[in-house]
């Protein structure tokens, strides 16, 4: 009699027990859902924001030509403003071009290094320093260029100033090495092993398995590496506006100052009156720089899901 009484008390708590779980496993659910689209959400947003900021520039003052083919910038003037940024887009062009020419060799040659050679506690601490030296902030890179390569730049090559696309380049590069470095590892190690075990059955050497066999089926990747790369470059800012001397210049050769386009809007947006017109300028720049970023990641972020659906 005992047993049969305590029976729906048994199936009361078993029920009361799944409901629990069902609205927790519900409750975890939409939280997941909400971290997972809150980057969407963020990115929309910060869109939304500055198109709302630089529309009044965009339908009443801008000049399509003046915009993009003038490298008069002269937005403090009175009488006749200038919003002309062909001299930034070449000087932002080509800080990261040459940031490219320094990272890229450094970047695939740790990678390679890493992933093909390096063993045990070799490997571990050599991704260690990799992530320690991404970790660096922007402004301590800044720092570096504006008190150690610029007096060494000025030595090394008898220049009267250090503050140039050289310089830039140089910090850009290291300051885009480490996040090249990983997701080219990444993509090195997403090779099969039997391909590896192929070319040596074959008789290649160690460097004709990687030059030969690893690095073409990790293409894709590494491609995307070098464009996330590139991203990054192209958006910095703190240490850009302390190592390029910021002079709106087409330059000649590396030894030029040039100024860079987030680096003019960090520099110019706090001394700008709200609403103003040269103010709806600055967001336009961020609406240009968002566009371009925008297009540099999402390819890089194509090229690497498609290998890793490989």
């Amino acid at each position: 009699m005992a047993n049969s009484d305590m029976q729906p008390l048994v199936k009361r708590a078993d029920f009361d027990r799944h409901n629990v779980e069902w609205y927790i496993d519900k409750v975890m659910q939409s939280l997941i859902f909400i971290g997972g689209i809150s980057a969407i959400i963020f990115v929309a947003g910060i869109f939304i924001f500055i198109t709302k900021e630089g529309l009044g520039f965009i339908l009443d003052r801008f000049d399509f030509v003046e915009f993009f083919t003038s490298p008069y910038w002269y937005p403090a003037e009175e009488e006749d403003p200038e919003y002309g940024i062909f001299a930034m887009i070449v000087g932002t062009a080509s800080v990261t071009v040459l940031a490219m020419v320094v990272a890229i060799p450094f970047s695939l040659g740790t990678a390679i290094y890493i992933a093909e050679f390096a063993t045990g506690k070799t490997r571990e601490t050599l991704k260690i320093l990799v992530e320690l030296l991404a970790a660096i902030p922007s402004v301590v890179w800044g720092f570096i260029g504006l008190s150690i390569m610029n007096p060494l730049i000025i030595e090394l090559f008898d220049v009267p100033v250090g503050l140039n696309v050289l310089n830039a380049g140089i910090i850009l590069g290291l300051m885009a090495a480490p996040i090249m470095t990983s997701i080219a590892e990444d993509a090195l190690k997403a090779v099969p092993d039997p391909y590896r075990e192929a070319a040596e059955a074959l008789g290649a050497t160690r460097w004709q398995v990687i030059q030969k066999t690893v690095l073409p089926a990790a293409r894709n990747g590494l491609l995307g590496a070098v464009l996330l790369g590139v991203g990054r470059a192209f958006g910095e800012t703190m240490a850009v506006l302390m190592a390029t001397g910021h002079a709106i210049n087409i330059p000649g050769s590396v030894f030029d100052s040039v100024r860079a386009l987030p680096a003019t809007i960090a520099a110019e947006l706090g001394e700008t009156a709200v609403g103003s017109e040269h103010y709806q300028a600055l967001f336009t720049l961020g609406i240009f720089l968002f566009m371009i970023t925008f297009v540099i990641n999402l390819a890089a972020d194509l090229i690497v899901r498609d290998v890793a659906k490989k």
